[in-house]
Parts: structure tokens; C-alpha cells; sequence
């Protein structure tokens, strides 16, 4: 990570959450902020640790979130990464070792085709277990899903928008073949159908270098309390438990952390963030939706295409 600073980083964030799409003048006088020292941040960390992504409602478009646990022969590993990620419904993949050794993935399958997963991973793997994820809320969970609606220019859009939110408008207006009033309405129009729920800075999980994934049937809410230090996500698996990852530096501790965080889970796996599965999800990620659509818009591609 070189002369990374986590507090620089956590100030750009700062910033950019109150005005994601703002100049960095704009940014620095409704801020009250030095815009020298942001644009030097900025310069340093921006595109690389961090980026201002577009965050969307994936049911809306019918969509569901999975994760999978793959076992995979160290000799296999990355011939098999890399035909995972020309999967653009496989969001990523880590090198992965615990309750399985060899691989981890985030997947966005269609709701129709959530039947496909067994044959779409055992291509890759003939010991997998994979389960749905949904954002960690209280309330009851939805259960209605949309579908594909939307022309083909829209997932290029949302790819544009999901990779940099801050992509100047007639740059995207340049690449859609559009004018900027007819991009100023798509944007408008993903945002009033709740698609395009918000734009947020989000740093680059290779900021930390590991990651500790845990499943648990319950979840002990005091948990999050106790590890407020260290990043950390939650999420529901319908009718089975709760998906906790925590992220943090290989220069910690890695034993210790394994051994704190088994109280809290039934199962436990740690993830390496490498440079090399960067690229290799970068390059999947950066054109995920229009290669996920078909090209008139009528809908999603299969699965198993790829």
C-alpha cells in the first residue's frame, strides 16, 4: 500500500459523500474545506483507492445477490479465475480458505435463472456451496422482483455510472452516442423509478488487504459494537443466517482475528485481496450490465453462456 493513509482516505470519503458529483472547488467552499489539500488527495487516491460509484437496486431489474464458496486446487487457481471473470454475472472472485479452500465469489443472477446456478458453477468446480444475500435490515424482506425493461444503452450507462460516477456528462453523452439533455433524462429516469438509489464514495477493498467472511444462524448484534474499529458488513440469508465480513490489514494479527471472530459465527473463511484478481475484476466488472443484457433489451442472457 505504499504511503497509503487510511485517515486521507477517510477524509476524501467525508467529502465526497456530502457532494459526490460537485467540483472540487464546489466541494471545498460548501464544505468549508483547502481545496489544495483535497486536490491533492484527491490526485492521490482518487480512481485508485476510491471512487464515487452509483448504487442501485438490483430486485428492481430482477436481479439477486449470491455469494459462493468454491473448492479449487492451488494448481487450478488461476486458470479458473480467469475464466470466471468473463462471467459479468460474477461480480468477484478472491482466493479464499477455510470451511472451503480455493475461491470466493459475489454473483448477481436474474431471478429466473437462479435454477442454472448448480450447472453454472460446477463448470468451475465440483465442490461449491453458494447462498442468497440480501442487504441486512429488521423489517420483512421483499419478495418481488422486477426484470429487464429498459433498452441496451441504459446498462451501458449504468456500467459508466457504476465504474465512475464522476465521469463528465459529455463524455458519457460521447459514448451513449447521445446528447446531454437525452443522459441528463436517463440518469433522471433510473432515479425516479428507484433504480438509481444514490452516489457514494466507496474505497477500494484493497485498502485492506484480507477479509474475513463468517456465516452465522444468528446474529449477535453486539458484534458490530465490539468491531465498530474495523470495517464490517452484514448480510441476511433468507430462512438460514447472517453473512458477516470484516476487512483488515495482513499486517495485523491474521490468527488472533480468525480466533476473535469464530465466537461469533458457525463458519469461517479468509480472503486475500490480490493485485493480480484486481485487474481480473476490474476488467469483468467495468462492463458487467451490457454484457449481462441482451443487446434489443429484451431481457438477460443465460447464465451459462459464459
Amino acid at each position: 500500500m505504499g504511503d497509503v493513509k487510511l485517515d486521507e482516505i477517510e477524509f476524501l470519503v467525508e467529502s465526497l459523500s456530502k457532494y459526490p458529483l460537485d467540483s472540487l472547488r464546489s466541494i471545498a467552499r460548501n464544505g468549508g474545506l483547502d481545496y489544495y489539500k483535497l486536490k491533492r488527495l484527491y490526485d492521490k487516491y482518487y480512481g485508485r483507492y476510491l471512487t464515487v460509484s452509483a448504487m442501485y437496486n438490483i430486485r428492481l431489474i430482477g436481479l439477486k445477490s449470491f455469494v459462493a464458496f468454491l473448492a479449487v486446487p492451488p494448481e487450478n487457481l488461476l486458470e479458473t479465475v480467469l475464466r470466471l471473470t468473463k462471467n459479468p454475472f460474477i461480480k468477484y472472485v478472491n482466493p479464499a480458505f477455510g470451511f472451503k479452500n480455493g475461491l470466493s465469489l459475489y454473483m448477481q443472477i436474474p431471478h429466473d435463472q437462479v435454477d442454472f446456478i448448480d450447472e453454472m458453477l460446477g463448470k468451475y468446480s465440483d465442490d461449491f456451496e453458494y447462498y442468497e444475500v440480501r442487504a441486512y435490515t429488521k423489517g420483512k424482506l421483499p419478495d418481488e422482483w422486477g426484470n429487464w425493461d429498459l433498452s441496451y444503452e441504459y446498462a451501458v450507462l449504468m456500467d459508466i455510472l457504476k465504474w465512475d460516477a464522476r465521469t463528465p456528462i459529455t463524455e458519457i453523452a460521447e459514448k451513449l452516442g447521445k446528447s446531454r439533455p437525452t443522459v441528463r433524462y436517463m440518469i433522471n429516469r433510473l432515479k425516479e423509478r428507484g433504480i438509481l438509489i444514490d452516489f457514494v464514495p466507496l474505497p477500494d477493498m484493497n485498502v485492506s488487504d484480507r477479509g474475513v467472511i463468517g456465516i452465522a444462524k444468528k446474529l449477535d448484534e453486539d458484534v458490530i459494537k465490539k468491531f465498530r474499529d474495523y470495517e464490517i458488513t452484514v448480510g441476511v440469508i433468507p430462512k438460514r443466517g447472517y453473512l458477516l465480513e470484516w476487512f483488515f490489514s495482513s499486517k495485523e494479527d491474521m490468527g488472533a482475528k480468525i480466533l476473535e471472530f469464530s465466537r461469533y459465527v458457525e463458519k469461517i473463511l479468509v480472503e486475500y485481496f490480490d493485485p493480480t484478481f484486481k485487474e481480473l475484476n476490474d476488467r469483468n466488472h467495468r462492463t458487467a450490465f451490457q454484457r449481462m443484457v441482451k443487446k434489443d433489451g429484451s431481457g438477460y442472457r443465460s447464465i451459462l453462456e459464459f
